[in-house]
């Protein structure tokens, strides 16, 4: 199983190396993932992109975190762990095939009873959230021509300090104007990547995680962009 990464191979390899290891339950997961997911399995984030994901959420610590696009719960683990005391983890998927992998695994990390996933279609579970600004930390990481839709109901939701991650926002070089890629997640992307560069409601940073992560908070207020 290759997972898409805009580092080198041997680049990507030594970083994985040099981050926190899967403990035994990701470990698990991870051939789990690849045993029962197939060629699917390549959507698992890598171990290095959920250790900064790990890393990241326990130090900001949300009461409220929402994930979008599951598949089998690597990410929503990483998540969940750094949750702060009675935190909760609200997970968007719309596969009871993929996150049955994931609940399996919720379960044998202790971390069930933080999880609430919700089988619909993600537009449809966040607006039906409150419109108060609550959502402490959120990742996306679903179908790509929906990032946009899924950011704007986020966003509006988003608490003062929140933070925003979005998955594959580099697709292995695709998005660069001259990769002559012109499939419909691709231009999504590169829509979503331009957006994001001009919204003057957020600081934005995109980062060679993984296959490329952007990171996304609200811009404090009487700060130019």
């Amino acid at each position: 199983m290759t997972r898409p990464t805009i580092s080198q191979p041997g680049i990507a390899a030594y970083a994985a190396a040099h981050s926190e290891t899967p403990d035994p339950v990701l470990a698990a997961l991870i051939a789990a993932t690849a045993e029962r997911a197939g060629g699917a399995a390549m959507m698992q984030i890598g171990p290095d992109q959920g250790a900064f994901m790990q890393l990241l959420v326990a130090t900001l610590r949300p009461s409220f975190a929402v994930e979008v696009g599951t598949f089998t719960g690597y990410s929503s683990l990483c998540i969940a762990r750094g949750l702060a005391p009675g935190g909760r983890l609200l997970c968007c998927d719309i596969s009871e095939e993929w996150t049955a992998i994931a609940r399996e695994h919720w379960e044998m990390a202790g971390l069930a009873d933080r999880i609430d996933l919700r089988i619909a279609p993600a537009l449809e579970t966040l607006r039906a959230l409150p419109p108060e600004p609550a959502i402490d930390f959120a990742f996306i990481d679903a179908d790509k021509p929906a990032y946009l839709g899924y950011y704007e109901e986020i966003l509006s939701r988003l608490a003062p300090d929140g933070i925003i991650l979005f998955d594959n926002t580099l697709w292995s070089g695709n998005v660069l104007p001259d990769s002559g890629a012109d499939d419909e997640s691709t231009v999504a992307l590169r829509e979503l990547n331009d957006f994001l560069a001009a919204d003057q409601r957020v600081v934005v940073a995109q980062l060679t995680i993984g296959d490329g992560v952007t990171m996304v908070r609200r811009r404090p207020v009487g700060v130019a962009g």
